[in-house]
């Protein structure tokens, strides 16, 4: 029920599901889980600490739960959790947490992350992200679920990506980016609405139009953040999007991101 390369080195204390296939060269060290069906391919190393779903796949090269790269990290048992149906890329790296953030680093369900992508300490990732290739989350970074983030883009320490953000390709994230829009450049700016990523999450069009609302009062009204979430309470509909929206603004304390000059900004559906 477990296929095993000739070459690869597993611990006795590993926990190894069934139907799971390890690949030559492989390193699987104590303390590690890995669910049913897990398959990783050449050459990768799973460190303590770490836990695989079930479903998931690992590509040649992948390392999970290395030592964090913290300089207040002196060795303590920490993790990396990675939901299930999740697949990991050529290369790709994830650290495990540190007692002083919060002790582990996830990543949900049903994720993408894409050759040479890392994700730094304590992140917390959610579920259907897509990391693309080369892309980097600094330590303590937050994803909500459904954010895809470009190739080569960085992500600042504690930055927090709202659900259903997009950001462009080879961005520099130094703040927070609210739900449902799409960023882009180097300091990354909004550019509209992420319509493309609404739709193909399944909201109708409807929900669309309010969101659409929000984000012309948060950037197109020159209201501060307290006068939007007081203008968008008041005016628009009780959908659990715009609720989201909301409370995402009320919980950021790094600020947000800001908007590019609106003629050069994208918010129209079409």
């Amino acid at each position: 029920m477990v296929k095993i390369h000739p070459t690869a080195i597993i611990d006795p204390k590993a926990n190894l599901g069934v139907n799971v296939e390890i690949g030559p060269f492989c390193i699987v060290e104590s303390e590690v889980k890995l669910g049913d069906n897990v398959y990783l391919g050449e050459r990768c190393t799973i460190h303590s600490g770490s836990q695989i779903g079930n479903n998931c796949h690992l590509n040649g090269g992948v390392i999970i739960g290395m030592q964090p790269q913290d300089l207040k990290y002196k060795g303590e048992k920490t993790l990396v959790i990675i939901g299930e149906n999740t697949q990991i890329r050529e290369m790709a790296s994830i650290e495990r947490g540190t007692v002083t953030g919060n002790g582990y680093t996830t990543v949900g369900k049903d994720t993408l992350i894409m050759a040479f992508a890392h994700i730094a300490h304590d992140c917390q990732v959610g579920n259907n992200v897509i990391l693309s290739h080369g892309a980097g989350l600094a330590g303590h970074v937050i994803v909500e679920d459904r954010v895809v983030i470009g190739g080569m883009s960085g992500i600042h320490q504690f930055c927090r990506i709202g659900t259903m953000a997009m950001i462009g390709g080879v961005s520099k994230v130094t703040k927070n980016v609210p739900p449902y829009l799409l960023v882009d450049g180097a300091p990354a700016k909004v550019a509209g609405v992420n319509f493309v990523g609404l739709r193909r999450g399944g909201l109708t069009p409807e929900v669309r139009a309010e969101i659409k609302k929000a984000y012309k009062l948060l950037y197109r009204k020159n209201n501060n953040v307290s006068q939007a979430i007081s203008e968008i309470e008041q005016t628009l509909k009780g959908y659990p999007e715009i609720d989201h929206f909301v409370r995402f603004l009320r919980e950021v304390g790094r600020g947000i991101c800001s908007a590019r000059k609106e003629e050069e900004g994208e918010d129209n559906e079409d």
